[in-house]
């Protein structure tokens, strides 16, 4: 990872779109089965919207039938921070980019082998590079 991203709330207002923003920086969610990259299945990688930082490769992306797109783990343990989160009644786990904190979506412990985790995240808290070549 690379050092932490810190800007003043309207710097994040004008980088974001407000969709972004609102998921980002205000740990939102989108509708299931509207996220652009839901159905993606192209070869790629996955870096967060707000920072650039890569966070998720196509390699361990699935179908959960959740509405988001799911992947069994990060590029790197270090991509992702994980913080206990007891809104809306329940108790989950949040996924936070590393490097600039922005709010990606949850984890939960019923994905596939080999990690058994799903971390189902946020289309707009993503964007996509294909692979090249």
């Amino acid at each position: 990872m690379t050092d932490k991203l810190e800007l003043a709330d309207a710097d994040w207002r004008e980088r974001l779109s407000p969709e972004q923003y609102q998921i980002l920086r205000q740990a939102g969610t989108e509708r299931a089965f509207t996220g652009e990259y839901e159905k993606n299945k192209e070869p790629g990688l996955y870096k967060c919207a707000g920072c650039g930082e890569p966070l998720f490769s196509s390699d361990t992306k699935y179908d959960s039938g959740s509405g988001w797109p799911s992947y069994y783990e990060p590029v790197q343990d270090a991509a992702v921070e994980e913080i206990v989160d007891k809104s809306h009644g329940m108790v989950r786990t949040e996924v936070r980019c590393a490097r600039c904190e922005g709010h990606l979506g949850h984890v939960f412990p019923d994905g596939p082998a080999p990690t058994g985790l799903r971390y189902c995240i946020n289309s707009a808290s993503l964007q996509f590079e294909p692979k090249q070549g």
